[in-house]
């Protein structure tokens, strides 16, 4: 079904008309319904951390028999999907309206791409993982080649494109129907196409809720990963206690600093520490690479390259069906999934809002290969490194790294000269991990229980303060209960009924991509007819020749000019119209207003057709710079002022300034045979 436009959600964009953006406000029913079920767990939690830990415990059994199949089929069901949209012809659509242009750099973008999608357990499991599936491997004998080339590429497979295809998937979902379709930036707008207007009730209400749940289970656990490893961190380095009052101590820190970035904004705070983030982390790997053997890690980073590539379609829906190891499975490749799950609609909200403007084939290309490339480098050289110590004969290294693995990435690092500095530098780049999640974690959640006034604005900030303490509680009461383990248990059980709503995400963006395709279609089959039936005659005796046409080309009219435009071709044109749509049985309205840039008025007429989409064509001025080619004696200002059209997909990219009333008449009809033929096309799409 098509996706209407919601007009009282406007969207904030210099380049595009916002009519009117309502203020910002808290959804009660998901704000107060996620935030009383996260408080009442961690409250019980806290006084019964047995009881809780047993509960967890069952669950995850019960789940991990029934569900391990459902698990590794539907990442991979998730990945084939984003990477066919990306493919496909839907891949060239953009996230926003046709005209709409990047916000970020590209170095800004992929930043924030990887450190919102990535926290401080890339530092965790960068030697824990291919050190434990060393002694352990899933199959064959353990501290061989073979387990050695399995520990880097189960570890690569954990992180690899199979989970960023579900942040893709949120992304690129949320991206489209909040900025192509001004819907609100939520969960509940991607199943518009599938429920209809009932998002705005009950049905939308379930799903945002649900993503609330599943994205603070998600964050907690990288914030108890990060709380843990920082904790020791501090140990080896300052011989700060490990326990449980330096990890409250480190979680209230975190919290202020997080609410700190999350107030200051996605520019000034998110962006900023993103980027940091990822030089320091660069500058760690270089020094790492530089005691190692650079010719050594080099060689292993090709052959990690190589094993992930062939093995991936096997390893992918690799069930062990016939053997399973159990345990291995629960504590990696299901415990990553329901990670990856629980995280997507965070990050995938977090992606959607920093992308407008990029083509879903670009957005899919960026999240699926750029955070990749740099977690393959990340993971290969850290990885490698631990393994090259193990396999030299450090036991006790490697039993550390499996058993205490917020310890494997400070004791790799005593391994080589300088420990000081490197250590340090380590905590500090675990420290941005941290509050990058943080931070991201307590905007996205806002916003999730907010009604926001436009997708580019964000939830008030005493709302974002709240969900960055609601996170920290939640994180301290599952470290009371059973620690890291308690943390993956209940990601695994929370990642599992957002994952339905994930398929019903995908349902309901192929049904709009779909429509954009109808939409292609009704234009190339109109065209015939709109560049025959034209109307280009002029009121009788009046004569538009060559020579005029071509006037109107080399004008670049001033604000006088653009008002008497108004006055004498777009006002009439509009209102005639209207008339003759009225005479014929159509709901037709025209609306005049001022544009606040410019003082100028822009036009709207608007045919509504039921149940269908309606057909809306405005007419809105834009002052832009007069080109260096215009000739002086016809231009004698710096800016002039262009009519652009916009219809329900946003600007045309075409200018109307200048325009007789008749042919104004024939482009606004052209449009409206196009919209008739693409609602032809596609039947009845707006029932759900």
């Amino acid at each position: 079904m098509a996706v209407n436009q919601e007009r009282e959600e406007g969207q904030a964009d210099s380049a595009e008309p916002e009519i009117a953006a309502p203020r910002n406000r808290i959804n009660r029913v998901v704000f107060f319904g996620s935030s009383a079920l996260i408080i009442a767990f961690s409250v019980w939690a806290m006084i019964t951390p047995e009881g809780a830990s047993d509960t967890i415990g069952t669950v995850v059994g019960w789940i991990s028999h029934g569900f391990g199949w459902y698990y590794f089929l539907a990442a991979t069901l998730f990945l084939v999907f984003v990477v066919f949209i990306a493919a496909s012809r839907y891949g060239k659509i953009k996230l926003g309206p046709q005209h709409s242009t990047p916000d970020y750099s590209l170095f800004a973008w992929g930043a924030m791409l990887f450190a919102a999608g990535i926290g401080i357990d890339l530092m965790f499991f960068s030697v824990a993982g291919p050190v434990s599936h060393y002694l352990a491997p899933p199959e064959g004998d353990p501290e061989t080649i073979e387990a050695a080339r399995q520990g880097i590429v189960w570890t690569l497979f954990h992180y690899g494109i199979t989970g960023w295809a579900m942040y893709a998937l949120m992304g690129m979902a949320l991206g489209y129907f909040a900025f192509r379709h001004r819907l609100p930036l939520s969960i509940r707008s991607a199943l518009f196409p599938i429920f209809g207007k009932r998002i705005h009730g009950g049905i939308g209400d379930a799903v945002d809720l649900a993503a609330v749940l599943g994205t603070i289970f998600g964050i907690a656990v990288s914030l108890g990963i990060g709380v843990v490893q920082l904790n020791f961190g501090l140990n080896f380095m300052f011989d700060v206690p490990v326990g449980t009052a330096a990890q409250i101590a480190l979680i209230a820190v975190a919290v202020a600093m997080a609410t700190v970035s999350a107030v200051a904004g996605i520019d000034k705070g998110i962006r900023r520490l993103s980027e940091l983030n990822i030089v320091l982390a660069i500058a760690l790997m270089i020094y790492v690479a530089v005691q190692e053997d650079p010719i050594e890690l080099l060689n292993g980073l090709v052959l990690n390259i190589g094993d992930y590539v062939s093995r991936f379609p096997g390893m992918t829906l690799n069930t062990f069906a016939y053997d399973p190891p159990v345990d291995w499975l629960n504590d990696w490749t299901l415990f990553f999934w329901a990670w990856w799950i629980a995280w997507a609609p965070f990050v995938g909200l977090f992606l959607a809002r920093i992308s407008r403007g990029r083509t879903i084939r670009q957005f899919v290309a960026a999240t699926l290969v750029v955070p990749f490339l740099f977690t393959l480098s990340f993971l290969s050289i850290f990885g490698n490194s631990a393994l090259s110590i193990v396999r030299a004969g450090n036991a006790e290294f490697g039993e550390i790294a499996a058993n205490a693995p917020e310890q494997g990435f400070y004791t790799l690092l005593d391994q080589y000269p300088g420990v000081t500095f490197s250590a340090g530098l380590a905590t500090f780049v675990g420290l941005l991990f941290y509050v990058t999640s943080a931070d991201s974690g307590a905007l996205v959640m806002g916003n999730f229980t907010s009604r926001l006034a436009s997708p580019t604005t964000d939830a008030s900030r005493w709302v974002r303060i709240f969900w960055a303490a609601a996170t920290g509680l939640l994180t301290l009461a599952m470290l009371l209960v059973g620690g890291v383990d308690a943390l993956t248990s209940a990601t695994i059980i929370m990642g599992l009924p957002f994952s339905f709503v994930m398929f019903l995400i995908m349902w309901g963006l192929y049904r709009a991509l779909r429509i954009e395709r109808f939409r292609e279609d009704a234009i190339r089959t109109s065209m015939p007819s709109s560049l025959s039936e034209r109307t280009t005659v002029e009121p009788r005796g009046v004569h538009r020749s060559w020579r005029q046409r071509l006037a109107r080309a080399m004008s670049f009219p001033d604000r006088k000019a653009a008002a008497t435009f108004v006055t004498d071709s777009a006002r009439p044109a509009f209102t005639e119209v209207a008339d003759e749509l009225r005479s014929q049985g159509a709901n037709a309205v025209v609306e005049e207003d001022v544009a606040p840039e410019l003082g100028l008025a822009y036009l709207t007429l608007t045919v509504r057709m039921g149940d269908e989409e309606e057909f809306t064509y405005r007419i809105w001025p834009k002052e832009s710079p007069t080109p260096s080619f215009a000739p002086r004696h016809l231009s004698t200002t710096e800016t002039y002022v262009r009519y652009e059209v916009y219809l329900i997909d946003g600007s045309q990219g075409y200018d109307v300034m200048g325009y007789s009333k008749d042919q104004l008449i024939g482009d606004i009809l052209d449009q409206y045979e196009r919209h008739l033929e693409f609602l032809r096309l596609h039947g009845s799409p707006t029932s759900p």
